[in-house]
């Protein structure tokens, strides 16, 4: 199936992945299991264009249903059980994540919930890490910092990232962006060079789709944000300026959201117009796709200090009728 035709498809389309197997009681094995399996890159594909919303979490909640009836309905060895609550669990997360960006927080949390049960009848210490992950996240979204530590460094012990470095860089990022919400600047700062490190110890190897995301412009971003919640600015904005100068293409959200992040550097350095003009460009980068509810905040964010700063101005009078106008939007 092609990824285009499968993203405008919509929630049906995962459905359709898996459905025609349900027809019949019958023995399934680990080919149902890769066909089952095979929606989630092109909803995670979705997610890094567009960012969460109601439509991808009904569609991943749809692909964990239909792994689920397929474990339920037919007959198979405990290999491919675990393998179908794997997948279970890997679409349930992905649903809980499209919450947590469009910062439908309640429903994200139930669905962690419902995804931790999953990964432990799968026994996947990887989609273990991914709840953690996804919890830490959650955390510091909600300013529940300790939670978010805590979260952090059960994804540090996790079985999957004692054997890649990948996957222990994440947490290690995970863990110094927590500590430094709590304000812990040493020790954040700390977790984030164990990241780095972490990241130069990295192979290629096969790996969820999930997590595609993270490489160094990622950690480049993470830093950024440690810096920022510890109040330096300047280093902020550099570590933005990397992130972006290395963040593939196809990630358009995690673009958006850099460069927000970018303009409340440049704010928080006094620069009004350059912040402005930095911040227009992620409404412009959308191409009218509406803002994830992660992006709207950032900007948010950034549209309070800009008028706390430099309310009067022209670049200031033009991005409030710019941001306005792309708040009230449908």
């Amino acid at each position: 199936m092609r990824r285009r035709t499968f993203i405008t498809a919509g929630p049906p389309a995962v459905a359709a992945v898996v459905a025609p197997m349900l027809a019949s009681r019958r023995t399934v094995g680990l080919a149902d299991v890769e066909r089952a399996n095979a929606g989630l890159q092109t909803l995670d594909a979705l997610d890094d264009h567009q960012g969460g919303h109601v439509a991808l979490e009904r569609a991943a909640l749809a692909g964990a249903q239909q792994a689920i009836d397929l474990q339920q309905n037919g007959t198979a060895s405990e290999r491919v059980r675990q393998r179908l609550f794997g997948v279970a669990a890997a679409y349930t997360a992905t649903a809980a994540w499209s919450c947590i960006d469009s910062r439908a927080f309640d429903q994200a949390r139930q669905h962690l919930d419902r995804c931790a049960t999953l990964a432990g009848l799968a026994r996947d210490s990887t989609a273990q890490l991914r709840v953690w992950n996804s919890i830490a996240i959650l955390g510091n979204s909600q300013k529940r910092y300790g939670d978010a530590v805590a979260a952090a460094r059960a994804a540090q012990a996790s079985r999957t990232t004692r054997r890649d470095p990948l996957f222990a860089s994440l947490a290690h990022a995970r863990v110094a962006v927590s500590l430094a919400n709590l304000g812990d600047r040493q020790a954040a700062l700390r977790s984030i060079g164990f990241a780095g490190e972490a990241l130069e110890r990295t192979t290629d190897q096969p790996r969820p789709s999930w997590v595609a995301f993270y490489g160094p412009a990622e950690l480049h971003v993470l830093t950024a944000i440690v810096y920022e919640r510890l109040g330096n600015a300047e280093q902020a904005e550099g570590a933005s300026h990397r992130a972006l100068g290395t963040l593939p293409e196809q990630f358009r959200r995690n673009r958006a959201l850099a460069t927000a992040r970018l303009a409340l550097a440049q704010v928080r350095q006094g620069d009004a117009a350059l912040a402005a003009h930095t911040a227009t460009s992620v409404i412009d980068l959308m191409g009218g796709a509406a803002l994830s509810g992660r992006v709207r905040t950032a900007l948010g964010d950034f549209h309070r200090e800009l008028l706390t700063l430099s309310a009067t101005t022209p670049s200031a009078r033009e991005w409030a009728d710019r941001f306005r106008n792309e708040w009230n939007r449908p």
